[in-house]
């Protein structure tokens, strides 16, 4: 069974870091692109950073750039966004993508 369970979500106050964590299982992890996306209330999901799969190399989307860190590990077959000097504007519902694959997501709440 094909699962994608994300953690570390959270209330945090603005300038504040959180990591999120998001745990594969069922399906060959190596294989696919990862990103995380996020989702607003009342706004279209949006990617925030992802990796390829053919060279590792990671991208941003420009409000994170320099605040946000995607990583993976693959014998754990964990992906990792490590969020700091996190803004009231990224306060979303974070969701991890491999594949075709998609978690359910995590509350990210900043506070001003």
């Amino acid at each position: 069974e094909v699962q994608l369970v994300e953690s570390g979500g959270g209330l945090v106050q603005a300038g504040g870091s959180l990591r999120l964590s998001c745990a594969a299982s069922g399906f060959t992890f190596d294989d696919y692109d990862i990103g995380w996306f996020r989702q607003a209330p009342g706004k279209e999901r949006e990617g925030v950073s992802c990796i390829s799969k053919s060279d590792g190399s990671t991208r941003y989307t420009d409000s994170v750039k320099g605040r946000f860190t995607i990583s993976k590990n693959n014998a754990r077959r964990r992906v990792y966004l490590q969020m700091d000097s996190l803004k009231p504007e990224d306060t979303a519902t974070y969701i991890c993508k491999i594949g075709r694959y998609w978690g359910e997501g995590t509350q990210v709440t900043v506070s001003s």
